[in-house]
């Protein structure tokens, strides 16, 4: 279990950009969106979620390239590399850590997959975690 104000670091490819975050992630999943894959390149986008305020960019501010509908919606990427660090989402309230970027071990494992419908057609989910069709209602 995390211990408060532990933390957790992260990097892009290059290393101009990195960060950390509070291990206190409230949930982590397998996205398998269409917009989550082409953003990543991959089957699917491990990402792990926490409230926004809970990371904070340590190096390379200047070199992170947000693309995105808005202010509050966006993926940040490094200019640098390309490589997509975390997504600001629910309106700015939650950061959703591409899992792979992480330096160090978190917390949490991804729980389940989610937009299983919208998955790659040359893509099979093997494991036995549990598939959603949509972002689960997290009450």
């Amino acid at each position: 279990m995390a211990v408060e104000n532990q933390t957790v670091k992260g990097s892009c490819l290059c290393g101009r950009v990195t960060y950390e975050v509070d291990d206190l992630f409230e949930y982590a999943l397998n996205c398998h969106c269409s917009q989550c894959r082409r953003s990543t390149g991959a089957a699917f986008k491990p990402l792990a979620g926490a409230k926004a305020a809970r990371l904070a960019i340590t190096a390379g501010e200047g070199e992170i390239l947000r693309y995105g509908d808005d202010a509050q919606n966006y993926d940040a990427h490094c200019r640098s590399c390309g490589s997509l660090l975390y997504s600001l989402v629910r309106d700015g309230q939650y950061v959703h850590v591409a899992m792979g970027t992480l330096l160090d071990e978190p917390s949490i494992k991804p729980s389940m997959h989610i937009f299983v419908g919208s998955k790659a057609p040359w893509f099979e989910i093997t494991d036995a975690l549990p598939q959603f069709e949509a972002f689960p209602d997290r009450g």
